[in-house]
């Protein structure tokens, strides 16, 4: 087992399931104390308590990222929890206001907004300000292959907002990396969670699907997803400052 994040402090928010809860996973699996975030109690709970049947480290934090108070809380929480906060996961995001743009809810598109790209930079707001303060740190960002790499018709919230958080994701390497936080992206494409679903579709008639769709011709697996976080995350990628990792099988190539 790998220990390269033995003695570390990680923070993942949107952790109850999907990719953030196997990020979670992930990062405990390699020695770190583990806090998960999200609006759940019992999503997070399970989480925790599949880090801890491994032996690991973690506790489940309460949280929404579109509250300013209750970031700084979260830090707070972090820091008090296992002594300080070494490298944050911002996972959380929703797809919500799918069809043509034209006919998109206000409110949908004004939430996707407010909790993909509001906040992450929230997240980030707290994180930098304690890491700036103790030492500095590593952030990862979840984006999106759909935003700044690729478009898909009647998801345009989703890809604002995503293409968003990967310019975002740069302008904060730069303006941070001289306080010594390094800030990366992922971007995904299709991964193993019900979101890569359409409406009604089984996981089988997804693989068919990817067969056609996807140059690599299968979906991406929540094992390699984790693997491209911690990597960024981690010491081996010390010379990555606002990358923006393109995780989707060749499907923006």
């Amino acid at each position: 087992m790998s220990t390269r994040f033995t003695a570390k402090t990680v923070l993942v928010t949107g952790a109850g399931s999907g990719g953030g809860r196997e990020v979670a996973l992930a990062f405990a699996r390699e020695g770190a104390a583990v806090v998960v975030a999200g609006r759940g109690a019992a999503p997070l709970a399970e989480t925790v308590r599949l880090i801890e049947a491994e032996g690991g480290r973690a506790a489940a934090v309460t949280a929404d990222v579109t509250d300013s108070a209750s970031l700084a809380a979260l830090v707070a929480r972090t820091v008090e929890l296992f002594g300080g906060l070494d490298v944050a996961v911002n996972n959380a995001g929703v797809i919500l206001g799918k069809g043509p743009l034209g006919d998109v809810d206000e409110a949908d598109f004004r939430a996707v907004l407010d909790i993909n790209v509001t906040g992450t930079w929230l997240s980030m707001k707290h994180e930098i300000g304690y890491m700036r303060a103790n030492g500095g740190g590593a952030i990862v960002n979840i984006s999106s292959n759909l935003g700044a790499h690729s478009r898909l018709a009647n998801v345009g919230a989703y890809v604002t907002s995503k293409a968003a958080v990967s310019a975002l994701t740069r302008n904060a390497a730069l303006d941070h990396i001289g306080d010594g936080i390094r800030i990366n992206a992922v971007s995904p494409g299709p991964l193993d969670t019900t979101m890569s679903l359409r409406s009604g579709e089984t996981e089988a008639g997804r693989a068919d699907r990817m067969k056609v769709e996807n140059p690599s011709g299968r979906i991406g697996t929540l094992t390699e997803f984790a693997a491209a976080v911690l990597y960024l995350a981690s010491d081996e990628a010390g010379f990555a400052v606002g990358t923006d990792l393109v995780l989707d099988g060749g499907a923006s190539a």
